[in-house]
């Protein structure tokens, strides 16, 4: 509990105190007599002791001229009561409007810790070896490429690769997995994580500031200021709901007396005028505080932040409240292959030669690709198995959606897909394997191919089979791979559709011709590596990059990004999602409609101040109670 917290919840208990022996007294409980200025000014103690932050508030409200608050209607209306004699109702209806608020002051704090602990993957240090001796410094001052070390207990100040050392990692900050993933010399290692059992060195590869935890961070920290359409409704309705109801309230403490003054109607149920006017203006002032909008203004927010960290410590960061709702509404999912549903742990698994022996077939088709990062060119590498002599090769040009050509010991080589040889006007043989298709031609002649094929990730099939029990309508895989791999993979995991041999273009054409189909309650979301698929990414309702936690560019064209690379995660991020957005609507017709309810009680004479309160501070609590649920999403 904050300072603040115990101090409003010490005024709250020390007005209670005072008030409670008075209330007995003015109803008649404890047989005590007091002269009415007496009593008005004992009962103006535990007012003034509890209520004091909001006259001041809502005076300051008037003075800036932003009267229509919460604050300005909980002040006229405890003034009223306390005018017209009825101290015990203004006090308590002051008192148990601090409860309510303490109580979603406390609820906030709990969802913002859970953001807080996010927060303690930022490291303070890191430690250098300087004279045999380590050091700790600012890891905003270690450069790329320096050797840093991390001992047991501490967290990976910037991401790098082990030079020495092996351990076990806690990573479950980052991936919201509790499993240990134990690293050794070679291995790439995360900002964040946490060394639990030996000492490491590692080789920085990013400044600070660009390492995952300070990425992981600004998501989270930024997500707060991109506004769901239902919190923007909200604010707007608050906006205007509540001058309209400090008017409903004046002309109902004014127009129903006049009426009756003039026609003489129903002054047979008061004694005077004086009785009439009270009775009115105690409607009013009860109206006033059914009215104040505080569950539905509150919880609101309070849900969809909860549903924001909830996410968060489960790994899956969600840029906004906006993508939240918009991904609740997702029916459509469209999927890159490579690396989303499949491994990418491309491997050399055939090899069919034409017109040169198999070992120069491949040779040629590494060396050839030797300037490439791409998975399947690695694969071709480490199946080459040597090192490459870069003197040996010239000439490399790069054609898009195709392949690689080069001058490899001086032959012409080109290196590619059936696309590629076809542009040179070159007839391929069909290969009766199942798997990337990689041609080679040499000197203007087709010379065989490289069958490399993928792994499936083992929760894709699941993952499919989730989305449907969540609603997810269709399911589409786009690949640039062979139509024969596609299908094969589209077969086992199970989507609805696939379109193979696909320029990256011509993924993002295949995306807009299933936009066509969306619509507000019916929307797309696209999920890629988020290196190759940016352009996907950012053209989809949601973009969603998966396990791409070190990629810029996944970072910023995604709109969700989930911290690992189990495609599990998309189901529970739409659950979240739906959770999140069915608790906000069961909020808003929750309050609303037991407000409109009272207020039409209180309109008629049919509710006094003690059923004010509790459509208030009820309402409000109970609103608050479900809104923090979004926070709980760990068996979803």
């Amino acid at each position: 509990m904050t300072k603040k917290q115990k101090k409003a919840l010490t005024q709250i208990i020390i007005a209670a105190v005072l008030f409670v022996p008075l209330f007995l007294i003015s109803e008649g409980i404890v047989p005590v007599s007091l002269p009415k200025p007496v009593l008005f000014l004992l009962f103006l103690v535990p007012y003034l002791t509890v209520g004091r932050d909001v006259l001041r508030k809502a005076f300051l409200g008037i003075r800036n001229k932003q009267v229509f608050d919460e604050n300005f209607l909980m002040t006229i209306a405890t003034i009223g009561a306390i005018v017209l004699g009825e101290y015990g109702e203004g006090v308590a209806v002051m008192l148990l409007y601090q409860v309510g608020e303490l109580f979603q002051s406390y609820a906030v704090g709990k969802s913002r810790r859970s953001i807080t602990e996010l927060m303690d993957i930022r490291p303070d240090y890191a430690n250098i070896e300087v004279d045999g001796q380590l050091e700790q410094v600012d890891p905003d001052e270690i450069e790329v490429g320096s050797i840093i070390v991390v001992k047991p207990g501490e967290k990976v100040p910037l991401d790098g690769v082990v030079e020495e050392g092996n351990s076990s990692m806690n990573t479950s900050a980052l991936t919201g997995e509790s499993r240990p993933v134990d690293v050794g010399p070679g291995m790439q290692i995360l900002s964040g994580s946490i060394n639990m059992t030996g000492v490491l060195k590692i080789r920085t590869t990013c400044e600070f500031d660009e390492s995952t935890a300070s990425k992981i961070l600004d998501l989270v920290e930024n997500a707060a200021s991109r506004k769901s359409r239902s919190e923007n409704f909200i604010a707007k309705f608050a906006r205007v709901y509540t001058p309209i109801v400090v008017y409903a309230a004046l002309a109902l403490a004014v127009l129903p007396p006049i009426f009756c003054m003039l026609t003489g109607i129903g002054m047979a149920n008061y004694s005077g005028y004086l009785a009439l006017w009270g009775d009115w203006i105690l409607r009013a002032c009860t109206f006033l505080v059914i009215s104040c909008p505080c569950a539905v203004v509150i919880s609101i927010p309070l849900s969809f932040f909860a549903g924001l960290g909830g996410a968060s410590n489960q790994g899956i960061l969600i840029k906004g409240s906006n993508y939240l709702e918009t991904l609740a509404n997702v029916r459509i999912m469209a999927f890159d292959k490579t690396g989303t549903i499949t491994k990418g742990n491309f491997a050399v698994t055939d090899t069919h030669r034409n017109t040169i022996p198999k070992e120069e077939l491949l040779e040629l088709a590494a060396l050839a690709e030797c300037h490439s990062s791409h998975p399947i060119s690695l694969s071709l590498k480490a199946a080459y198995g040597k090192a490459i002599d870069q003197s040996r090769i010239e000439d490399v040009q790069e054609i898009s959606g195709q392949g690689i050509t080069a001058k490899v010991d001086g032959k012409a080589v080109a290196v590619g897909n059936t696309k590629l040889m076809r542009t040179l006007g070159l007839n391929v043989e069909p290969c009766h394997k199942v798997g990337t298709i990689i041609h080679v031609a040499v000197d203007g002649s087709y010379a065989g191919h490289v069958v490399i094929s993928d792994e499936l990730k083992e929760t894709s099939r699941a993952a499919m089979e989730g989305l449907r029990k969540v609603g997810i309508e269709k399911t589409v895989m786009l690949t640039g791979d062979a139509e024969s791999v596609a299908r094969k993979v589209a077969e086992e995991v199970g989507v609805t559709d696939y379109h193979a041999e696909l320029l990256p273009a011509d993924k993002v054409s295949c995306v807009e011709e299933l936009m066509k189909e969306t619509s507000d309650k019916r929307r797309l979301a696209f999920v890629g590596d988020g290196i190759n698929d940016a352009p996907v990414l950012s053209r989809a309702d949601v973009g969603i990059a998966m396990g791409a936690l070190g990629s810029d560019a996944a970072i910023e064209a995604a709109d969700v990004v989930l911290m690992d690379d189990d495609p599990l995660k998309i189901v529970k991020g739409v659950k979240i999602a739906r959770k999140c957005i069915r608790i906000v609507k069961e909020n808003i017709v929750f309050a609303l409609g037991i407000k409109i309810l009272c207020l039409l009680l209180a309109a008629f004479g049919l509710a006094n101040m003690w059923l004010a309160i509790i459509a208030d501070v009820g309402v409000m609590i109970l609103a608050v109670l479900n809104a923090i649920r979004c926070m709980h999403v760990k068996n979803l």
